[in-house]
């Protein structure tokens, strides 16, 4: 047996519809939400946390305004939950520095993901798809090629 389509298996060999490997060119992944542009409530504790684990988690920059009303802008690299929120943290690169800057959770009046999601629309089921359309044009030697940023 050449081929592996179910039509040229044997039938104690045919897989479910939908299910032969050989078939399939993507699997069902992780969907990962739309935050770009997005302006989360952060009236209490809980809803602060947890706005600050998806900022972590984002691929673009926020924007977080403290309670004094100052801004700052960056992508968050890191951030240390404490008990309370005065000893939780979270660290940022600023846009328009390159000093690392903390800011207590305490501090934040608001958070804003401000800046666009760098990693939206790549994924892996969209690459597969512009691979598999490559190939069918004829095209060889087709990788991966990384998005210049900018």
């Amino acid at each position: 047996m050449s081929s592996s389509t179910n039509e040229q298996k044997a039938p104690h060999q045919q897989t479910p519809p939908g299910k032969d490997p050989d078939a399939l060119e993507v699997v069902p992944g992780f969907a990962h939400e739309k935050l770009e542009g997005w302006v989360p409530a952060v009236a209490g504790e809980e809803e602060l946390r947890q706005a600050l684990e998806k900022a972590f988690d984002y691929r673009g920059d926020v924007t977080i305004t403290r309670k004094d009303g100052s801004k700052v802008e960056g992508y968050i690299f890191d951030r240390r939950s404490g008990k309370t929120l005065a000893e939780s943290v979270v660290r940022l690169y600023p846009k328009d520095s390159t000093q690392k800057v903390s800011v207590p959770y305490s501090e934040i009046a608001a958070l804003a993901f401000s800046g666009r999601d760098t990693a939206a629309g790549k994924s892996w089921e969209a690459w597969v798809r512009k691979y598999w359309e490559k190939k069918a044009a004829g095209e060889r030697n087709i990788g991966i090629q990384a998005e210049t940023l900018g």
